[in-house]
């Protein structure tokens, strides 16, 4: 679906050179981001709240770093994605039911580019 774009283009370069150390690294740094976003999202903090907003904008960076140059503007079409693709809520609720629309919503919220 996504193999024609540029960022998916850019993924494919970067992790192809990523050794067993870095998928590691790449999945600890995921893991401590979703149960930054779920933790918050447990104590009712607003998608729009300055700590959701710095946990999204974690998750923002941390595709950068590992994929493509992740703009806020493709940073909310992920997260409409997030809950429009029911692939995608069903791995990211795996983490906390209701992820997915919080991540959504603070995508949503964010700054634009």
């Amino acid at each position: 679906r996504w193999g024609s774009t540029p960022e998916y283009a850019e993924s494919v370069r970067r992790t192809q050179s990523y050794g067993p150390a870095d998928w590691a690294e790449l999945k600890r740094e995921a893991e401590s981001i979703y149960r930054d976003l779920a933790a918050l999202m447990h104590a009712h903090e607003p998608a729009t709240s300055p700590a959701t907003q710095a946990a999204i904008e974690a998750h923002r960076q941390h595709i950068t770093r590992w994929f493509y140059p992740c703009t806020r503007a493709i940073h909310r079409q992920l997260g409409a994605m997030y809950v429009a693709d029911p692939r995608f809520t069903k791995n990211i609720d795996r983490v906390a039911p209701g992820l997915a629309q919080y991540m959504c919503d603070a995508t949503a919220a964010a700054p634009a580019d």
